[in-house]
């Protein structure tokens, strides 16, 4: 019984000595690549800021020059802009929902046909939460956009833009001394 003791006792001894040992430095983390800032982005808007209510197709473009966010329709108009001032939070969203195809298909009344409410899609949304200096009200911007790597483009490219700070894969605007919550 002495020998089991002993021997688990020196086994325990070994393992803490081994584990106490000095490990080798860690690499560093790889700087992450940043997405190409691309000239126009093409983006639906779903809502959320004062005075345009209907969801509408376009284009989201940068304009450094005045140093905003622009939004086109489809005719090439613009719509609104954005200043990238008045933008205090930036974050992307994605929903997994039901496709056409599969909402159609599940209430065919066949056997099995319910299977197809399976069929999901991967939807990516840019939230926006601004300032409205002209309105002099906050409010929540959406924009759906095609893919994940335009949704991180972009996100990031105004982010950098507007001077935000970076948490995760989202960005904000730090509040000011003297602010209250």
């Amino acid at each position: 019984m002495k020998q089991i003791v002993v021997f688990a006792a020196l086994l325990l001894g070994v393992t803490f000595t081994a584990y106490s040992q000095p490990r080798p430095v860690e690499r560093p983390a790889q700087p992450v690549k940043k997405a190409p800032v691309l000239p126009s982005y093409v983006a639906k808007y779903e809502g959320g800021l004062f005075g345009f209510s209907s969801k509408r197709d376009g284009t989201l473009n940068f304009d450094d020059a005045n140093q905003r966010l622009v939004f086109y329709g489809e005719d090439g108009r613009e719509l609104f802009s954005i200043p990238f001032a008045s933008v205090l939070v930036i974050y992307p969203q994605s929903k997994s929902v039901t496709s056409t195809t599969g909402q159609v298909v599940q209430h065919v009344p066949l056997p099995g046909a319910g299977l197809a409410g399976f069929i999901k899609e991967k939807r990516q949304y840019m939230i926006l939460h601004i300032d409205d200096p002209d309105a002099d009200v906050k409010g929540v911007v959406n924009f759906k956009l095609k893919n994940k790597e335009e949704l991180d483009s972009i996100i990031d490219n105004l982010g950098s833009k507007a001077g935000l700070q970076q948490r995760g894969d989202s960005y904000y605007r730090p509040k000011k001394e003297g602010q209250g919550t």
